[in-house]
C-alpha cells in the first residue's frame, strides 16, 4: 500500500493551479534571533516565480537582505477531508533599485488582486509606491504539498 505522503502529494501541475487559485500566502522570513517573521502577503505569478512585493523598509525585507532563505504556505479547507496545502522554501531575489521593473511586478501582484479598482488607478498608485517598495521574487527550491480530497475519505 502506498505512503500516505505519497498519496496526498500533488502533482507539479496541481501544485500550480492550487497556488493560482489562493489570495494570501503567509510568509516567513528569519529574524535576527533565528526565529521566524511570518505575515500575510498577495502575491502574483510569473512562469514558475512567486511575485512579492512589500515596503523596503518592512522587517521582511530587512530579514531577507540579511539571509535570503524564505518560506511561504498555501493552504485552504475547513474540514479534515477537504484540506489542501503547500509549504515552499526557497532563496529569494529582491528587485529594488530598478524602479521601473519594480513597478511592472508591483502592477501584476495589484492587477491580480484588486481586479474591481480600474487599471489606470493602480498604474498612478503603483508609480507613486515603486520608490518606497521592494519585489520579491521566489522560484521554488523545495516543495511539500497535500490535498486529503485524493484520499476519498478513508484516512
Amino acid at each position: 500500500m502506498p505512503k500516505r505522503r505519497d498519496q496526498i502529494r500533488m502533482s507539479e501541475t496541481d501544485f500550480w493551479r492550487f497556488v493560482e487559485s489562493q489570495k494570501t500566502v503567509q510568509v516567513a522570513t528569519l529574524q535576527p534571533d533565528g526565529s521566524p517573521h511570518l505575515m500575510p502577503l498577495w502575491f502574483a505569478l510569473d512562469e514558475g516565480t512567486i511575485v512579492l512585493e512589500t515596503f523596503t523598509k518592512s522587517q521582511k525585507i530587512k530579514n531577507l537582505e540579511r539571509d535570503p532563505r524564505i518560506t511561504l504556505l498555501f493552504e485552504d479547507g475547513d474540514e479534515y477531508p477537504k484540506l489542501r496545502g503547500a509549504s515552499v522554501s526557497a532563496r529569494v531575489e529582491l528587485v529594488q533599485d530598478d524602479e521601473e521593473r519594480v513597478h511592472a511586478l508591483h502592477m501584476r501582484v495589484l492587477l491580480r488582486n484588486t481586479p474591481e479598482i480600474p487599471e489606470e488607478v493602480l498604474e498612478k498608485a503603483s508609480r507613486a509606491m515603486a520608490p518606497k517598495k521592494t519585489a520579491i521574487l521566489v522560484r521554488p527550491e523545495k516543495i511539500v504539498s497535500w490535498d486529503h480530497s485524493k484520499l476519498d475519505g478513508i484516512y
